[in-house]
C-alpha cells in the first residue's frame, strides 16, 4: 500500500485521534469487501443462482471471500468495543495499544495477504480484486494506521504494560459488565486451584479427567448455565457460556469442553424436543446427573453429514441402531447418545436423517461398554485427551420409540444444523481459552528465562510475538462476544458463529507455536507444560467444522 511511511523514531506510541481513524477505517474495508462479494455473486453464479459447483471450483476465492469479512467484521467489533470502553471512562493505554496494533496489521493483511493457513495466502486479486478495486483502501485513516499503527516501539510497550500489571492485564480489558467478569474470575480461581496444577499429568498419562473434576463443575452449574429455569438450568446468557468455556479451556481444554456435549444435547432438546422429552432429559443434563455424547461422525463420511450409513430400523414401537461411528467424544462415562442416523428406507442425503436419544449404561476407562449392541475402541490422540476419543460401533443396539427426537422422522439433520450456531460460539471461546494460556505460558517463561545476559522478553522479537498473541486474542474474542450477544438477542448468528470460530481457531494454533518457538528446545520437551498446550489447539481447526469447511458455509451465506 503506497504512502509516506513515518520513522519509528518520528511516530508516537499512541496514535492521536485513534477512535476517530479506527472508525473511519471501518468503511473502506467494508466497501472492498462488497466489490468482492458482488465479483464472486456474477463469477459463481449460474442461472441467477449461487451455483456450488461454481464456488467447488473456485475455493480459494470463495473461501479467500470468508476471510476478508471475518476480518471486516472483527475490526468493525474492536472499533466497537473500544467505543463502548471510551463512553464508560475505561480506555486506557493497554487498550489504545491493543486496538491500533489490531488494526494496523489487518488493514495490511487484507491489502497485502490474509493467512488462510500456513501455508495459503490470500491476495486481494485471488478473489478478483483489481489495483483499482483496492483503491477503496486508500483513505486516510486507513494510510495512517498501517503506517504507524503496528510499529515495534506499540508492541514493545504493550508487552512493558503487560508485565508491570499482570498479563492478566490482558483479559480484564476485554470490556465485560460486572456479573460476567465475577463469572470469569470464579471460573479463573477454580481453574488455578483445580485444573492447571493436573492438566499435564492427565496428558501425558492420557487419564479421563476425574470424576471429582465433573461433579465440582456441575455443583458450580456449568452443564445447565444456558438452559432456562424452568428446567433446572440457571437461564444465563450465551456471553457466560463464553466466558466459562474460554476460562476452563485456558486451564486444560478437556475440562473447558466437558459442557460442550451438554449445550449439544441441550440445544437438541430444547429447540427439537417434544414437552417430555425436555421434561425427562434437562433437567439431569443441567445438574450434570445425565452426561451426554454426540455421535455424528462416520468413518467414510467426515464433514458430510448427508452421506451417513448408520441405520436406524422400526422395531415395533421401537428402533434398533446398526453402524459405525468414529471421533466420539467422551463415550464411555456417558448416559445418553445424540445419535444421528438414517431411518427413512430409500433415501441417500440428508433428508432422511433422524435423531435418538439412545440410553446407555455409563462405563470406566478400562470398560467402556455396558449394554448389548454397542461396542468400539479409543483412538489414540495428538492432545484433547481429558475425555478420550472413541470409534463406536452399534449391532442391534436398542432404543425406545418414545426416544426419537420430536417423535418425527427426518428432521435430524435439520434439528443438528439449529445446534451449529450455539456449539460454534462455544468452540471459539475455548480456542480463546487454549490462546490465553500459550500467552501465560509464553510470558512467564520469556520472563524467566535468561540469554546473553538479560530475559528473553527483552528481545525485541520475543516481545512481539506475545504483542501479537495478546492483540489477536482480543480480536478473536470480542468477534466471539459479538456472536453470542446476537445469538442472546434472538437474532441468526450462524455466520457470526462462523467467523468466531475460524479466526478463534487459528489464532490459539499461532499463539501456541509462537510461545512454543519461545521456550526454544524446552518447548519441545514432553515436561512443558507448551508441548501439551500446541497439541491441544492443533484440534480447533478440525472439529465442529473444519475450517476449509467452515469457510465454505461463510462464503455461501456472505453470497446468498
Amino acid at each position: 500500500m503506497p504512502h509516506d511511511a513515518h520513522s519509528q523514531a518520528e511516530t508516537p506510541v499512541i496514535l492521536s485521534d485513534l477512535l476517530a481513524l479506527t472508525g473511519a477505517a471501518v468503511a473502506p474495508a467494508q466497501a472492498l469487501l462488497d466489490k468482492a462479494k458482488a465479483h464472486l455473486r456474477v463469477k459463481l453464479s449460474e442461472n441467477g443462482r449461487i451455483s456450488g459447483a461454481l464456488i467447488e471450483q473456485n475455493q480459494t476465492a470463495a473461501h479467500g471471500l470468508a476471510w476478508l469479512a471475518t476480518y471486516v467484521e472483527a475490526l468493525r467489533q474492536m472499533h466497537g468495543w473500544a467505543d463502548r470502553l471510551q463512553g464508560a471512562g475505561k480506555f486506557g493505554e493497554v487498550e489504545q495499544l491493543i486496538l491500533q496494533i489490531s488494526f494496523g496489521e489487518y488493514l495490511w493483511q487484507i491489502y497485502g495477504g490474509i493467512p488462510m493457513s500456513q501455508g495459503e495466502m490470500l491476495r486481494p486479486q485471488d478473489i478478483g480484486l483489481t489495483q483499482d478495486d483496492q483503491r477503496a483502501l486508500m483513505d486516510d485513516s486507513v494510510i495512517a494506521l498501517t503506517a504507524s499503527g503496528n510499529t515495534q516501539a506499540a508492541r514493545t510497550r504493550l508487552v512493558d504494560l503487560m508485565q508491570e500489571r499482570s498479563a492478566e492485564l490482558t483479559v480484564g480489558a476485554c470490556g465485560l459488565d460486572d456479573e460476567l467478569t465475577m463469572i470469569r474470575e470464579q471460573f479463573r480461581r477454580y481453574a488455578v486451584e483445580n485444573v492447571i496444577p493436573h492438566a499435564h499429568g492427565w496428558h501425558l498419562n492420557d487419564e479421563l479427567i476425574p470424576m471429582e473434576i465433573i461433579k465440582d463443575l456441575a455443583e458450580m452449574g456449568v452443564f445447565g448455565l444456558t438452559i432456562p429455569e424452568e428446567f433446572g438450568g440457571f437461564g444465563l446468557s450465551k456471553a457466560s457460556m463464553c466466558v466459562v468455556s474460554e476460562e476452563l479451556s485456558r486451564g486444560y481444554i478437556g475440562v473447558g469442553s466437558l459442557g460442550t456435549r451438554s449445550e449439544i444435547a441441550a440445544e437438541l432438546i430444547l429447540s427439537g424436543g417434544t414437552d417430555a422429552q425436555k421434561a425427562k432429559w434437562l433437567p439431569g443434563l443441567a445438574s450434570g446427573e445425565i452426561l451426554p455424547t454426540a455421535v455424528f461422525t462416520e468413518p467414510n463420511t467426515g464433514s458430510d453429514l448427508g452421506s451417513l450409513r448408520t441405520k436406524a430400523t422400526k422395531d415395533g414401537d421401537n428402533w434398533v441402531i446398526n453402524g459405525n461411528k468414529t471421533w466420539i467424544t467422551h463415550a464411555a462415562r456417558t448416559h445418553v447418545m445424540t445419535v444421528l442416523a438414517r431411518s427413512v428406507a430409500g433415501t441417500d442425503d440428508y433428508k432422511g436423517l433422524s435423531m435418538f436419544l439412545a440410553e446407555k449404561t455409563p462405563g470406566t476407562d478400562e470398560a467402556p461398554w455396558q449394554d448389548p449392541g454397542i461396542s468400539g475402541g479409543e483412538i489414540e490422540v495428538l492432545g484433547y485427551r481429558g475425555m478420550k476419543e472413541y470409534t463406536v460401533n452399534f449391532d442391534d443396539f436398542k432404543v425406545k420409540g418414545e426416544n426419537l427426537l420430536g417423535g418425527e422422522e427426518g428432521q435430524g439433520f435439520k434439528q443438528l444444523m439449529q445446534t451449529f450456531e450455539s456449539a460454534r460460539i462455544q468452540t471459539a471461546a475455548r480456542a480463546i481459552g487454549v490462546a490465553q494460556s500459550a500467552l501465560d505460558a509464553g510470558m512467564t517463561y520469556a520472563q524467566d528465562r535468561k540469554q546473553f545476559g538479560k530475559s528473553l522478553i527483552n528481545f525485541p522479537r520475543v516481545s512481539g510475538k506475545l504483542a501479537m498473541m495478546a492483540v489477536e486474542i482480543m480480536i478473536a474474542r470480542q468477534l466471539t462476544y459479538f456472536s453470542a450477544r446476537e445469538k442472546d438477542n434472538g437474532r441468526r448468528c450462524d455466520l457470526e458463529a462462523g467467523m468466531a470460530k475460524l479466526l478463534g481457531a487459528r489464532v490459539a494454533w499461532a499463539a501456541a507455536d509462537n510461545a512454543l518457538q519461545i521456550h526454544g528446545g524446552n518447548g519441545f520437551a514432553l515436561e512443558y507444560g507448551i508441548s501439551r498446550i500446541l497439541c491441544d489447539a492443533r484440534v480447533l481447526n478440525i472439529f465442529e467444522g473444519a475450517a476449509e469447511i467452515q469457510a465454505q458455509v461463510i462464503a455461501r451465506r456472505l453470497l446468498s
